[in-house]
């Protein structure tokens, strides 16, 4: 096993999926790939790009994800991993399981927020999505129960 890839949300649940991974990268020697997958461009009706607010805010959101993405990515260096972090946008399922095939991954870790079966109707789950297409085994580390 040689590349791991951790897709990171910044959610409560992102921190015990890289202590799952960074325990696997360490035991088997692999590479830990953190994956973040920021939001599509908004679309705009027309041949505009849409208002410079838009624009500008989108600009801040993705780069101080990018910020928090290198923190993470510098914490883990710091325990003698070897970690490479992409940020990437477009829609979640189809991006991580796009990059999971790109970079030949050979696990996939991630977490599982756990919500309702409402939830889960109304929005789907990522998790799910991942796990239903994924083209290597994937291991589910679910949210701390309050």
């Amino acid at each position: 096993m040689k590349k791991i890839l951790v897709p990171v949300d910044f959610s409560s649940v992102t921190d015990a999926a890289l202590r799952t991974a960074t325990t696997l990268a360490g035991a088997l020697q692999a590479e830990l790939i953190l994956i973040h997958i920021a939001a599509p461009e908004p679309e705009f009706v027309g041949y505009e790009t849409g208002p410079a607010s838009v624009r500008t805010a989108v600009a801040h959101q993705l780069a101080g994800e990018h910020k928090r993405l290198q923190e993470l990515q510098h914490a883990l260096e710091g325990k003698s991993l070897r970690v490479t972090a992409l940020l990437i946008q477009g829609y979640t399922v189809e991006k991580i399981l796009a990059e999971a095939t790109r970079l030949a991954a050979d696990l996939i870790v991630m977490g599982s927020h756990g919500h309702g079966g409402l939830h889960h109707l109304l929005m789907g789950s990522v998790a799910e999505g991942v796990v239903r297409k994924a083209p290597c085994p994937v291991v589910l580390v679910p949210a701390a129960r309050a």
